[in-house]
């Protein structure tokens, strides 16, 4: 495993910041570390950092201990940290050497990952000259110009227009290309179910929710199908209720209703169906269903 995570807990003074948390993080994939604002994924995340000390628990973080690991890591922290006076291409270079890089190879890097984020023309500017969208994509290059194994990135996404909202997912699908590990903090599900493998929902320090996205999804799915068809006969045998959803019909069954048996009645009935599934649940929506459910 390239981290892990053993029954964590950090208090300040009477809060219980995270409370008995273990979860795995494996090689290669996108994690995603959820949960709603103060449930404890910043304090969980600058534990592993080696920023702030446990107060009980055990962190593994490649191989070793968070204090070993730090020039493997690359973060992003949502609280933003730029040198606004120095050049962007002196800074990244400071940076990565503060990590252990060489400084002829961290500023080839910094130059290639300037071009990738469209801020080529910038290499030379003081950070206070760029806007807040280009200081987002910079201060994602300075997550990654030392070429971590492990990355954190807190709100990636923050502030960036839909073109460069695409430029940071392609950051990231690169970085699991190359075997790199991500692991995603954002309050933004929709790129959630689009990036990551696996994830872990918080709420007040605790694990509410862990584990394949996939297999989560189908955890809690409705008792319900997706049907793209012309039109839909009525009365299906075992369809209670229909619903008209972006373009599609959504049938909620009835209880021993299986989803091939309304296939074959659509198939009998001679509609021409275009698409069938389970239907989709929104991960936004687990997320609200799961941590209110904790909240009661």
């Amino acid at each position: 495993m390239i981290l892990q995570v053993h029954h964590l807990t950090k208090r300040y003074g009477d809060l219980v910041a995270v409370d008995d948390l273990s979860f795995e993080v494996e090689p290669g994939e996108v994690f995603g570390l959820l949960g709603p604002n103060g449930a404890g994924k910043t304090t969980t995340i600058r534990m592993i950092l080696d920023i702030v000390p446990p107060d009980a628990g055990h962190i593994t973080v490649l191989g070793g201990t968070p204090a070993a690991a730090q020039p493997r890591i690359g973060y992003l922290p949502e609280e933003r940290g730029l040198y606004r006076n120095v050049r962007v291409l002196d800074m990244l270079i400071y940076l990565a050497e503060l990590k252990g890089a060489d400084r002829a190879r961290a500023r080839q890097r910094a130059l290639e990952w300037l071009a990738r984020m469209g801020l080529e023309d910038r290499a030379h500017s003081k950070v206070k000259d760029l806007s807040r969208g280009m200081q987002q994509r910079l201060q994602v290059v300075a997550a990654i110009v030392h070429d971590p194994d492990l990355v954190f990135l807190d709100e990636p996404f923050q502030g960036l227009d839909p073109v460069n909202v695409e430029r940071v997912k392609g950051v990231i699908a690169d970085l699991r290309r190359e075997g790199k590990t991500v692991v995603l903090s954002t309050h933004q599900m929709n790129l959630v179910e689009v990036l990551c493998d696996r994830i872990l929902l918080i709420n007040r320090g605790r694990s509410v929710l862990y584990g394949p996205l996939a297999d989560l999804k189908r955890q809690f799915a409705p008792h319900a199908v997706r049907v793209r068809a012309p039109e839909l006969p009525p009365d299906l045998p075992g369809v209670v209720a229909v619903e008209v959803k972006d373009g599609a019909y959504d049938l909620s069954l009835a209880e021993g209703t299986a989803p091939r048996d309304v296939l074959r009645a659509l198939v009998d009935r001679g509609v021409d169906v275009q698409a069938f599934e389970v239907a989709p649940v929104p991960l936004e929506e687990i997320f609200i269903r799961v941590v209110t459910a904790a909240q009661d």
